[in-house]
């Protein structure tokens, strides 16, 4: 059977292409640059617990602890005074309310999957690769190059992960609508020590910048003293000079360094601490620093109108931008490529029927179009200064607005949590579920217990995901027996024997304790770490129903040849150049109901 083709060599597209690779599936990925990646110290990556595990999965947690940072706390200030400090867990292990997100440059990220991607035999990366068009039929898909290796690639399916400009979501004449500008930031990368070192900072209305509500600065550490420093600019499209930037720097870090906030919970501003000295008229010391890179950042919002047509699919920035308030979106293109890539696996190993392949779309568009939902929402009220207005949606009026903004940074709530497939199309039928309840709801991740495997490792259960469905069997007790007993005793030979009767593969686990689950509560985990359902007990008839479910009834269907694209309606879509929209060409109503995504020029 012929590779996978993917298209562009950023993050999501060389984590999907590892991703693959472990499965044994082969891929090719098209390289329109020279492979060189830019040293940028001021352009970051921040991976939440979930996607940091899935790259440290794919063979980069070395690189990743190495080149990256886990922060010992958040703190969240207005003004002079400290309104929270969100302390962290040390390793990055522990439950997702108190686990540090892991922060490095990205092209630190992108040179470590690029090293591990090197070592896949299964994997080509072809520089230098500029895609021209596209055919496809019911057997596979063409992809014409140009450049110094141009030629016609052959493959089985082709994945766009080539950027906001995607020529793949072009030549199939994708719309991409939504707003453009939605927030801007100056952005600098400096070495320099900070008063609180290893922790993050998000201040609003900062004195030094004259205290008003739209001001904001944040301050995250990453290795060797490094620190990357955002500002929200206002609306508009001034240019931001050096001077001025350079003269933020300086108010910042004389602002932290000579104003200290008061330890307490009261916001106003007005008590402890003793006067403020204003304006930049004062000559305050400003610590030393090494100034390494700046930059201007735009946030868009757009969501592509499809992510497949016929054996092409869209991932990262191709299908879909966002960006204020703290969200991620490498997070959720990362979250695209776990999704996609045991689909394909399957797909390509075994053939897929239709539902498999089209929930890829209906699970990942729809978290994709919550998150910029509720950013759209949120925006108005907490960029505006209208505490009257916030105070209608969630008393407690600014306390209310820093929440917010500190779980969008930290990957909480419903600017950060990792998605819920409460509603997707692989869910077992209801007669085949109702097991007893646990914490976590059906389609959400799991928690990341320790496991036992059946070679006697215990684990973590994150680092068994990826290949195939997971069988969680909660067992106190389980870690004084040695493995010998516990394997032929209990609950044990006939989970067994019902997982290997699976229609798709499956790795037993037993656990201790899963947090909510009783003794002898059966998980199903899909690969991509999201609950199935849970089970009382062993119940092979509804394993064998749910395991179905999740490979998308595939057993006695049709598998998918790939459904022509909507170009020519004959199974074939050929282009030369840019036939499909740029960005803010397009004003028809979203089908996924965002109520911002408009139509705004670039």
């Amino acid at each position: 059977m012929d590779p996978v083709i993917v298209v562009g060599a950023g993050p999501v597209g060389l984590s999907l292409s590892l991703a693959l690779a472990r499965l044994g599936v082969p891929t090719v990925v098209l390289d329109e640059t020279t492979g060189q990646e830019d040293t940028r110290p001021a352009r970051t990556a921040v991976l939440r617990q979930d996607t940091a595990a899935f790259v440290g999965r794919i063979g980069c947690a070395d690189a990743l602890e190495t080149a990256g940072t886990r922060w010992t706390a958040w703190r969240t200030m207005r003004r002079r005074r400290l309104l929270q400090r969100v302390a962290f867990a040390p390793d990055g292990s522990a439950a997702p309310a108190t686990a540090s997100p892991l922060h490095l440059p990205q092209h630190a990220l992108t040179r470590a999957l690029r090293a591990a991607l090197a070592d896949e035999p299964l994997a080509e990366v072809v520089t230098g690769s500029r895609l021209a068009a596209l055919e496809q039929d019911a057997h596979g898909i063409s992809a014409q190059t140009r450049g110094p290796n141009g030629t016609w690639w052959r493959g089985s399916y082709l994945i766009g992960c080539d950027g906001p400009r995607s020529t793949v979501r072009k030549l199939l004449d994708i719309r991409f609508p939504g707003r453009t500008a939605v927030e801007r930031h100056a952005v600098a990368a400096l070495r320099c020590e900070l008063p609180w070192p290893g922790e993050a900072l998000l201040h609003r209305s900062p004195t030094r910048h004259g205290g008003g509500p739209g001001n904001e600065v944040s301050a995250r550490p990453l290795t060797d003293h490094v620190w990357r420093l955002d500002w929200l600019l206002p609306p508009g499209r001034e240019l931001v000079t050096p001077d001025a930037l350079v003269a933020r720097i300086r108010d910042s870090l004389a602002g932290w360094t000579t104003d200290p906030p008061a330890d307490a919970a009261d916001e106003t501003g007005d008590g402890g601490g003793g006067p403020l000295a204003r304006g930049r008229g004062h000559s305050r010391q400003v610590p030393p620093y090494e100034l390494l890179d700046t930059g201007v950042h735009t946030v868009h919002h757009r969501l592509a109108r499809c992510w497949r047509e016929g054996r092409a699919f869209l991932a990262g920035d191709a299908a879909h931008l966002l960006g204020a308030l703290g969200t991620q979106g490498l997070d959720e293109g990362l979250r695209d490529a776990e999704n996609l890539a045991w689909k394909l696996g399957l797909a390509w190993h075994h053939g897929a029927s239709e539902l498999l392949l089209d929930s890829y779309q209906a699970e990942r568009r729809g978290a994709v179009a919550a998150r910029l939902r509720a950013a759209d929402q949120a925006l108005p009220l907490l960029r505006d200064g209208g505490a009257a207005r916030w105070r209608t949606v969630l008393p407690g009026a600014v306390r209310g607005r820093s929440t917010l903004l500190t779980d969008g940074h930290l990957g909480r709530g419903p600017l950060g949590a990792p998605p819920v497939y409460a509603r997707t199309p692989l869910a077992p039928p209801s007669e085949h579920t109702g097991g007893p309840p646990v914490e976590t709801l059906p389609g959400a991740p799991v928690a990341d217990v320790a496991v036992t495997a059946s070679d006697g490792s215990v684990v973590r259960l994150r680092d068994r995901l990826g290949r195939g469905l997971l069988v969680v069997l909660v067992a106190p007790g389980t870690g004084v027996w040695d493995r010998r007993h516990w394997q032929s005793a209990g609950l044990m030979p006939r989970l067994t024997e019902a997982v290997e009767a699976l229609p798709m593969d499956a790795e037993i686990l037993v656990t201790e304790a899963y947090p909510g689950a009783a003794a002898h509560t059966v998980l199903l985990v899909r690969p991509d770490g999201h609950l199935v359902t849970t089970l009382s007990g062993v119940r092979p008839a509804d394993m064998a129903a749910c395991a179905d479910a999740v490979r998308g009834g595939a057993h006695g269907r049709q598998a998918t040849a790939g459904r022509p694209p909507r170009s020519d309606g004959t199974g074939n879509s050929a282009a030369s150049g840019d036939n499909g929209a740029e960005e803010g060409e397009d004003s028809a109503v979203d089908p996924v109901g965002t109520s911002m995504l408009h139509s705004e020029n670039d």
